[in-house]
């Protein structure tokens, strides 16, 4: 977490370069962008069926990329059956972002390129939707708030919660007083899976994969330069070099759509404990399988407790937002659950609340493909992105402070005013 001399040295490049940033033509709202992925594993591709399900007829992914050669075929034999075309293909995104016929990008890789990837799409004038979280560190989280500051790009952070629709009914039901005051959210998220299954981020290794089809020093990036392994280049999520693990791939969810529903943001105090407890044999991961984290809202008497352990899935994940009036929880992003406050003496137009519950099937698919037409809504200039860089840098600091704290085992501090922190 520390802000290495070359961490400096490429932030000013970056900065630098976008200064020089191409101006970009406005689309009709006729127009159909033309996308680049940047990223064609489980994610990239997931969202490629998302957008061509979700916005038919609004985009068409004009060029591929990926590091693996096995991800950039299945990439391109899916944008051929969903798109009817043949897209360009590129193993290094800088000759994707070269294109001028790009539009805009979407960019779907291990988080610890997401900072450089998002600087140099700027920099060559492409819209940009960026899978979560928005970068690696706080230090290069602060060095894009004050780049996209500077341009007109339209980012949109892939933190689709925002888009469900039971989550904006909850916001909705807030603000009209349903459950009173709100001082605290629970938010959980509970998994399991046998030793080598995908959720505990032990994703399987393609058979054919080998160092020449893996492009291992692109996929290094600005990580420390080790020898070649499987192991961190399909399971990524599992090592410090790329990841922040449960924190910005499972937290930084809810802790965005908390601050999405309730108004809050970057908590002032951050405690977490937790640690690799149940994957201990024979397994190199260094990132927590169990984390716990308190944070605290001193200011706006607010609090969200947060928990997450990847041994056992029978509460599943969610949010509680707690009032004095009544409870609306969101489970699995599918359900809306709404309990009136029901202990003895109870004022009358509290009781007088009936409880309910929504389910949506599939809710999550549909989310994530509001998301995606959104930000196309967005850069045809007829609405505003639902999760802008200011959304993405709050939820991306919740998720680091709370790293912070636990490898450090000490309580962190976050100065709103300076966009700093320090441990207590």
């Amino acid at each position: 977490m520390e802000l290495s001399r070359r961490n400096i040295l490429r932030n000013t490049a970056a900065s630098a370069a976008l200064t020089t940033a191409t101006a970009f033509k406005s689309m009709s709202a006729n127009s159909k962008a033309q996308i680049g992925m940047i990223g064609t594993g489980g994610r990239g591709r997931y969202l490629t069926e998302r957008a061509y399900a979700g916005v038919p007829g609004q985009m068409d992914v004009a060029a591929i990329c990926d590091t693996f050669t096995g991800n950039l075929a299945r990439g391109k034999d899916l944008v051929a059956t969903k798109g009817g075309a043949s897209p360009k293909t590129y193993a290094d995104y800088k000759e994707l972002l070269a294109d001028k016929s790009i539009d805009a990008v979407v960019i779907a890789t291990p988080e610890h390129l997401h900072f450089r990837m998002l600087m140099d799409a700027i920099a060559a004038g492409k819209h940009v939707y960026l899978e979560k979280p928005l970068a690696h560190t706080v230090e290069e989280a602060q060095e894009i708030k004050k780049a996209l500051a500077k341009t007109d790009r339209i980012v949109q952070v892939g933190t689709q919660n925002r888009s469900n629709s039971l989550y904006q009914k909850a916001k909705q039901m807030i603000q009209e007083g349903m459950i009173g005051e709100c001082h605290y959210v629970r938010a959980f998220w509970y998994r399991n899976a046998l030793p080598d299954g995908s959720g505990a981020w032990r994703y399987a290794v393609p058979a054919d994969a080998t160092e020449q089809n893996t492009d291992w020093k692109r996929f290094l990036g600005p990580a420390r330069t080790r020898a070649f392994n499987k192991n961190r280049y399909f399971q990524w999520r599992l090592y410090w070099d790329y990841s922040n693990g449960i924190a910005t791939d499972l937290m930084v969810h809810q802790t965005d759509v908390t601050a999405y529903v309730v108004g809050k943001g970057i908590p002032h105090e951050v405690m977490a404990n937790g640690g690799v407890y149940r994957w201990t044999k024979n397994d190199d991961r260094e990132v927590p399988d169990t984390i716990s984290c308190l944070l605290d809202y001193p200011p706006d008497k607010f609090h969200i407790n947060y928990s997450c352990y990847l041994g056992n899935s029978r509460q599943g994940y969610g949010e509680q937002f707690m009032g004095d009036e009544g409870t609306i929880e969101v489970i699995s992003r599918s359900t809306l659950n709404f309990y009136p406050e029901a202990y003895p003496g109870v004022p009358g137009h509290i009781k007088a609340r009936k409880e309910f519950t929504q389910t949506i099937p599939n809710n999550d698919n549909l989310a994530v493909e509001s998301h995606i037409r959104n930000w196309l809504a967005a850069i045809r200039g007829e609405e505003k992105v639902i999760a802008p860089i200011n959304a993405g840098f709050e939820a991306a600091i919740t998720g680091f402070l709370s790293t912070v704290s636990l490898r450090s085992g000490r309580k962190v501090k976050w100065d709103h005013k300076t966009d700093k922190y320090t441990l207590a």
